[in-house]
């Protein structure tokens, strides 16, 4: 299997499976000197990790990280840094009516298929605890990039949106409900409603929404590294995603170019930020914001139709613990790979331009 590193010069790469002993990864290009806090990293793997509320999978895992290089007396030594978090709470019987089955819209068929052997326990590597890892990457990423702010939020589930941009919510609100949305009342009802579609044995998408703000002008290189087009590869390559759009969107293709188009000031900042902070691919100073939408998860805790690897029609019934909704437990992801894209891009502005 080939993909498993992002990034040109901030590195991730990583391994493991979802039931295997642990899961770990070696990021290359970290510099040097960078103190950091090794409690805060562990704080955003706690966000991540499941088993945290009512509305997520309640397979319960500690996700402790153990750095085992790269890192001295807390400060990072410029060379390769080495971590694992193992796994503690597999019950990969949970998995054995699948052996010969594929979930539908799952990755089961696919890496069966491209691979000729899959890990059937809780999806291998495909499963979304890989991404325990890249939280891991983009907590140092953060620390970092001083003076960069990435606050992610929970938007959607479902049919229910907020209709207020991100400069008009209290973004310190985040972390106040088990959803991860800055408006109170709305989290109440995305709460209630993630647990009602539980309560069917049924599961539901949503969308995280991210800013990024400080961003300095001059991050990203054309004409195939735009730094959207980066950011893009990065939220698509999170499970489950299916969709992403920064800066004004879709909603761009609608207006006239007299209404989007963003009028300068004096000082080089913009009247309006239809852009989203980017333009010809590079960072303009303003802030970035994107989002990113999620579909449901493709395993149901009900009886549907599907097939076997011999291709005879069975019925299923998914047993085991899975996530009625991701995108609660998204919200760090997605901060994390737009840290990494953005101290890859710091990076590389220092090295070629």
């Amino acid at each position: 299997m080939a993909g498993n590193t992002f990034g040109k010069l901030f590195t991730l790469s990583t391994y493991g499976e979802s039931h295997g002993p642990a899961l770990g990864g070696v990021i290359d290009g970290c510099p040097s000197g960078i103190k950091l806090d090794l409690d805060e990293i562990q704080n955003e793997l706690n966000r991540r990790k499941p088993g945290q509320s009512a509305i997520v999978t309640q397979r319960k895992e500690p996700d402790t990280v153990k750095f085992h290089s790269g890192i001295f007396e807390g400060v990072t030594t410029g060379t390769s840094i080495g971590f694992v978090i193992e796994n503690t709470n597999q019950k990969s019987h949970d998995y054995s009516h699948i052996k010969d089955s594929y979930r539908p819209s799952h990755a089961d068929y696919t890496y069966d298929k491209k691979y000729g052997v899959r890990d059937y326990r809780g999806g291998g590597r495909s499963s979304a605890r890989e991404t325990a890892c890249r939280v891991v990457a983009g907590a140092i990423a953060k620390q970092m990039l001083k003076g960069i702010e990435i606050i992610a939020y929970v938007s959607g589930v479902g049919t229910m949106k907020l209709d207020k941009p991100y400069n008009e919510l209290d973004l310190n609100l985040v972390e106040s409900n088990i959803v991860r949305c800055p408006d109170q009342d709305m989290a109440a009802k995305m709460e209630t409603y993630i647990k009602e579609v539980r309560g069917k044995g049924d599961t539901v998408g949503g969308i995280v929404s991210c800013v990024i703000k400080n961003v300095p002008v001059g991050l990203g290189e054309p004409v195939f590294d735009k730094l959207h087009a980066e950011l893009g590869k990065a939220m698509l390559s999170i499970n489950a995603v299916k969709g992403f759009e920064y800066g004004s969107g879709f909603h761009g293709s609608t207006m006239y170019g007299s209404d989007h188009n963003d009028a300068f000031n004096s000082d080089g900042t913009t009247k309006t930020n239809y852009s989203g902070g980017i333009q010809g691919g590079i960072s303009n100073g303003m802030d970035i914001y994107f989002s990113v939408a999620f579909k449901p998860v493709a395993t149901l805790i009900q009886k549907y139709e599907t097939i076997d690897k011999d291709g005879n029609f069975v019925e299923m019934q998914g047993k085991g613990r899975h996530d009625p909704c991701v995108v609660p437990r998204a919200v760090p992801i997605v901060e994390a790979m737009a840290a990494l894209v953005i101290a890859d891009f710091q990076l590389i502005n220092k090295l070629y331009n």
